[in-house]
């Protein structure tokens, strides 16, 4: 370790040679980072020195540190860029470890720089101590304790690497405080060696790929099941997804995190599937006899009970990441690649056919995708008195068409809702907590988005209870002058966890109503932001033009119906045909959905 007490002044150092706290900096720029968010404290205050000095990279101090790291991944998520959040140690880099793990199960890119006691402290519990190394482990792809400034500078750039190659997602380069005030020497990018034991395949093999497009082309009922990892793989994977759905004329099916990687417009799109999937999506994945799964991992929440999932259809998943093939379904052709070109190579394939697929091959298909579509699943009764949280997010929806809207959300039945009605027709624009179901994302993903993309509109679909998990981020809001937008759909109930007591615990609401509300309008003028409150459904649309030309950030209290239940949904323990539709919701069907063992509802 080089001597702290001998470092030569900064005038005299060569170009190279610089403080640890510099080569952060350095090393920051280099890999093309324009913002970070961040909060101090002591084992980082070196680094935040650096950042005083200088003008290149913006801070965007938070207010906590899981807000830096929703925040991170809201910048990320939208951008395809890697998002950089930046903490102390102890309670700072605990405090990260929801992220982190969000950021995991998502397939984010982030890197988390920080802080650590200086080197003599480790192990003696020092003040903010933490093992934030083996804390971190299970949660991250990657990460590294920098013990010797001269490595910093290669630590840094392998971990942005590591980040967004292969399946994205988080690493974290913890550094104690005296190799931040150390001198070393900066290695450039260029001439750091890749750590050869990563090294993530992305072309896919082309037998199983030629595989895959006979097997497709036999299909009758065939389906496209794809997620997250379409978005990741960049936009040209999305436009070869539309290509592909344009020359085969399958029908498409996304996961939660994958909407918007094909148009909701489209005339081949069955909507969301899942828990609360569309009827005609679940009933699709069902009963097809070919499923080709792109960028997405078999999760719970899509095949629900897995000897009953999908049983007569020949599988085909495309997957970045071996550990995600066959871990949850066994599958018959496995393809090992990056979405994008894997899909390329299946376009190609498929117009070299000899003979493609008669229309007439899947026409008996499509019938009954048409016949399944007309149950209109996401459909609600609608009031005159009091706004329909449904209702509230399509006149939502209508009044951003037209607008460069990106939307966040927190984690709920507001989450499902609109997954349901707001209707993306381009990638990047939907950011939410799938496998984590992290309440409390939305609002700091919102800033991360807004900082990214400062003249949208950039709006998080709350609820009264999730909103409050990390509402002080309004304050970051107000003081970097970001204009979000948080549309809460107030029910004061905890809306999920009640919807779930209701069906699943005898309507024994155990502490999800939500006593002691805060005046949200109240609340946000004592931020300095703006207040909304509407509870009638024939001002809603007033109200939220209002929202959406205000120039500063707003609080929009939607008061709506406080017991409505979010159909259509799949029962725990169910199979995709049993789905409870919205006209079967009764009390009598719901308590013979979650209690007749095996009984086919539809």
């Amino acid at each position: 370790m080089t001597d702290t007490n001998n470092q030569m002044p900064d005038d005299q150092m060569p170009d190279n040679r610089m403080t640890g706290a510099e080569i952060v900096l350095k090393a920051l720029k280099d890999n093309g980072v324009e913002h970070i968010f961040g909060y101090p404290g002591g084992a980082v205050l070196p680094i935040y020195d650096e950042i005083f000095q200088q003008d290149d990279i913006q801070h965007i101090l938070v207010r906590h540190e899981q807000g830096a790291g929703h925040a991170a991944e809201g910048y990320a998520r939208s951008t395809g860029k890697v998002g950089v959040m930046l903490v102390t140690s102890g309670p700072g880099a605990t405090n990260a470890v929801t992220p982190l793990q969000d950021a995991l199960m998502d397939s984010v890119p982030l890197v988390c720089l920080s802080g650590q006691v200086p080197t003599t402290l480790i192990g003696s519990d020092a003040f903010q101590e933490c093992d934030t190394v083996g804390i971190t482990r299970p949660c991250t792809k990657h990460n590294w304790l920098v013990k010797d400034v001269n490595e910093l500078a290669g630590i840094i750039h392998e971990a942005f690497r590591i980040a967004q190659t292969g399946r994205p997602g988080p690493v974290v380069v913890d550094i104690p405080k005296d190799v931040q005030f150390a001198t070393g020497t900066y290695t450039p990018k260029p001439e750091i060696a890749q750590n050869t034991s990563y090294q993530p395949r992305t072309q896919g093999d082309i037998n199983a790929i030629q595989a895959a497009i006979e097997l497709m082309a036999s299909a009758r009922r065939p389906i496209l099941y794809t997620g997250g990892g379409v978005v990741n793989s960049g936009p040209e994977a999305s436009r070869l997804l539309r290509e592909l759905v344009e020359i085969s004329d399958f029908p498409i099916t996304s996961t939660l995190m994958g909407l918007g990687t094909y148009p909701a417009s489209g005339k081949n799109w069955l909507g969301m599937l899942g828990m609360h999937g569309s009827y005609e999506a679940n009933m699709a994945m069902h009963d097809c006899d070919v499923m080709v799964c792109i960028g997405a991992r078999f999760d719970d929440r899509i095949t629900g009970r897995l000897n009953a999932f999908s049983p007569n259809s020949r599988k085909v998943h495309i997957d970045i990441d071996p550990s995600s093939i066959n871990k949850n379904v066994h599958v018959d052709i496995p393809i090992l690649g990056d979405v994008g070109s894997v899909l390329g190579d299946m376009i190609r394939l498929w117009r070299a056919l000899p003979k493609k697929p008669a229309k007439a091959q899947t026409e008996e298909w499509w019938s009954q995708i048409d016949r399944w579509r007309a149950r209109k699943s996401f459909s609600y009764k609608h009031s005159n008195d009091v706004i329909m949280p449904q209702y509230a997010l399509q006149r939502l929806f209508e009044a951003t068409r037209g607008h460069d809207t990106y939307i966040t959300t927190e984690v709920g039945q507001h989450q499902m809702w609109a997954a349901q009605f707001l209707e993306f027709e381009e990638p990047n624009r939907w950011m939410t907590s799938g496998g984590l179901g992290t309440m409390g994302y939305g609002l700091p993903a919102a800033i991360g988005v807004q900082v990214a993309h400062p003249d949208a509109l950039v709006i998080d679909v709350a609820g009264d209870a999730s909103i409050q998990m990390c509402i002080q981020e309004m304050s970051c809001a107000i003081q970097h002058n970001l204009p979000v937008k948080i549309f809460i759909l107030n029910n004061q109930y905890m809306g999920m966890v009640r919807q779930w007591q209701q069906l699943l615990h005898g309507n024994r609401l155990s502490n999800s109503y939500t006593e002691a509300m805060p005046d949200f309008v109240k609340l946000a003028e004592a931020y300095g932001a703006v207040g909304i409150y509407c509870d009638d459904p024939k001002e809603l649309d007033d109200k939220i033009e209002e929202m959406i030309a205000v120039k500063k950030p707003v609080i929009f209290d939607c008061r709506v119906a406080n017991l409505a239940n979010c159909f259509p949904m799949i029962p725990s323990g169910k199979a995709h045909n049993e789905m409870l539709l919205p006209d079967e919701a009764t009390d009598e069907a719901v308590a013979n959905a979650i209690d007749a063992k095996g009984r086919q509802l539809v």
